[in-house]
């Protein structure tokens, strides 16, 4: 082959925006404005961990807070794997750090885990799938009603594989994915309904720089039209490589200091990088942080101490590397700094305050606009975009529109490896693009077409999309066939490409779908019927570790009010305190593993005892 040269559907009722961080996700609904919905722990953000034990799979909290204890079972940081090969350096790297097992099957990356003392795999797309379906339930819960519909966010830099894969999860979740749309493109949206609506043109650039992944992007805003100019990232940069940063130093440090390595045990890993990621959070407010873990290894207590200087000097080449993707970012929009009117930041990561001086001093010490939550900031401007496509009548939503861009040029391999871009990155989405092109061999009757995506002039250094054929060329010299290429790029960023021969009207198409680290659709299928066939197990575990907390916390509860009142005898508490600590034994025993209707017997035998001494002693 030689060069010469949305169907989103909408729907009515409730959906809900849903930020699916590396660490945290979050998630928005719009009544009249938009809440952000907190967690049964009552939590705004919640973890974006799946533990598995032998009694059951825990999510969000839960995961994050037995991860110490079950560190190989813990999973976190499915956005870094979703969408990857297994071979991808990035995760080659990952993998090190991690304490959980990741498997390689069929170039694919897999978690490895023991679930109900059975060994099991799960893709990326799986584990994502528990905490969206985490979210979604705890949306339903807090509404009061069924939700189906939503719009999740990805980082501005993924890929076409990675926006699919984070679709499959959405799929896999029981939610129809609206809209697949940018970090920071969801970020501006909340920065622009807090703000006054106005015909001046303001130029914005977003800075999110969350748990795992970072993103800047410039837009035009004016008369409610939020126009993406240019973006740019690191889908593998992050706070967690901060954290890493200090946890390699430490145990450089602990080794030289007790000659053991910690760096294969997985607990004290685990426990190392929990201390190293609070201690970053100390530094934002503080110069100073003790890291401590106690008994980390072989019965020796881990104690040292982090400054911000030496935190800075650590982490000085990823936060350069912020400041560089700026730069390119500014270059791409063809906008010089001082023509931008905000800086807005989100994501955690934002708070260091080395990347905030750092920023500010490029800027010429401009203020950075700090008026967004930036935890909360991408799942607000999601729900924004997911009442506006169901459709919802209100004043301040009619007037925002967004444009977004693809990140990445898209195009094809000609002769020579070289390749052809249709689409350049930075292209207002969706569009559709024809370039024309011609066959390379006398009498050709089929080209094969390979779809790339990346910046480099040859292919060998882009992301292959996936490859087609088009048959049925009538035979002629080279260079005479014209056949037409189209690129067809929907709102979610995710493409169609179309070759036809001019001559006979023949055209083949692929929808750039089943490419490396996605999931088939028979996949795809296993996966929903399986997560359906666990929903009654996941809420038969639920609701007996409800009944357990709920017997646990009126047992404490009455044990306290009966030691309160003075019109019972001695010897009546101490009846009540020994049937109270029975209970509370018991339930330490066996409130893992006991059936929920003994759990409820348990409370009634509970009741049973107490009731009639509160009833006598309420007499009184």
């Amino acid at each position: 082959m030689d060069s010469k040269t949305d169907s989103t559907t909408t729907s009515e009722g409730l959906a809900i925006g849903i930020d699916l961080g590396t660490t945290y996700s979050c998630v928005g609904v719009w009544k009249g404005n938009v809440e952000i919905v907190p967690n049964t722990n009552g939590n705004r953000i919640t973890p974006s961990w799946v533990a598995f034990t032998n009694e059951e799979r825990i999510i969000g909290d839960g995961a994050k807070n037995q991860s110490a204890m079950n560190a190989r079972n813990s999973v976190y940081d499915a956005k870094r794997l979703i969408g990857r090969d297994f071979n991808d350096p990035a995760i080659q790297k990952d993998i090190k750090s991690w304490p959980f097992k990741v498997a390689n099957v069929e170039g694919r990356p897999k978690v490895e885990v023991t679930y109900k003392e059975e060994v099991k795999q799960y893709s990326p797309q799986e584990i994502s799938a528990y905490v969206l379906t985490y979210l979604k339930e705890t949306a339903e819960a807090y509404l009061g009603t069924p939700v189906k519909d939503a719009v999740i966010t990805v980082p501005a830099y993924f890929d076409n594989s990675q926006r699919q894969a984070t679709k499959d999860a959405g799929v896999i979740a029981g939610l129809n994915v609206l809209r697949i749309i940018n970090e920071p493109t969801a970020a501006a949206l909340c920065y622009g309904l807090g703000t006054e609506q106005t015909t001046k043109e303001k130029k914005v650039l977003i800075f999110d720089l969350g748990g795992g992944t970072f993103d800047v992007t410039v837009l035009q805003i004016a008369d409610g039209i939020y126009d993406v100019k240019a973006t740019g990232g690191d889908t593998h940069l992050g706070g967690e490589d901060f954290d890493n940063l200090m946890s390699s130093f430490f145990i450089k440090e602990f080794t030289k200091k007790h000659k053991i390595d910690i760096s294969s045990n997985p607990r004290a890993l685990r426990r190392l990088q929990a201390a190293c990621e609070k201690a970053k959070r100390s530094l934002s407010s503080g110069t100073n942080a003790q890291i401590e873990v106690e008994s980390i290894a072989e019965g020796i207590d881990f104690n040292m101490s982090m400054t911000r200087a030496k935190f800075e000097e650590l982490c000085s080449a990823p936060f350069q590397k912020c400041l560089t993707t700026v730069k390119n970012v500014l270059k791409d929009a063809k906008c010089d700094k001082r023509e931008i009117d905000e800086i807005v930041l989100v994501g955690g990561s934002t708070r260091i305050p080395k990347i905030q001086s750092m920023l500010s001093e490029f800027f010429d010490k401009k203020d950075l606009c700090k008026s967004v939550n930036p935890d909360e900031a991408v799942a607000y401007g999601a729900a924004i975009q997911a009442a506006i496509l169901t459709g919802k009548k209100d004043k301040a939503l009619q007037l925002m529109v967004l444009l977004d861009v693809t990140p990445l040029s898209l195009g094809v391999e000609t002769q020579g490896g070289i390749m052809s871009v249709v689409i350049p990155r930075n292209t207002t989405i969706p569009c559709n693009k024809t370039e024309p092109f011609t066959t390379t061999e006398n009498n050709q009757t089929q080209i094969e077409i390979p779809v790339f995506e990346g910046e480099r002039p040859n292919t060998a250094g882009n992301n292959l999309l996936g490859t087609f054929e088009l048959t049925g060329i009538p035979p002629a010299p080279r260079g005479q066939a014209k056949i037409d290429i189209s690129f067809d790029l929907d709102a979610n960023g995710i493409l169609k490409v179309t070759a036809t021969d001019k001559a006979t009207g023949n055209k083949n198409e692929i929808v750039i779908s089943n490419h490396k680290g996605r999931l088939s659709e028979a996949e795809i299928a296993k996966m929903i019927a399986e997560a359906e066939k666990n929903k009654e197990a996941d809420l038969k575990v639920r609701k007996r570790v409800e009944a357990k907390n709920e017997l646990e916390g009126y047992a404490y509860s009455v044990g306290s009010t009966i030691q309160d009142l003075k019109n019972l005898s001695l010897v009546e508490k101490e009846a009540v305190d020994i049937v109270i600590k029975h209970t509370i034994n018991w339930l330490e025993e066996n409130g893992d593993s006991a059936d929920i209707s003994i759990i409820h017997n348990k409370r009634r035998e509970l009741e049973e005892a107490i009731n009639p001494i509160m009833g006598r002693a309420y007499k009184n």
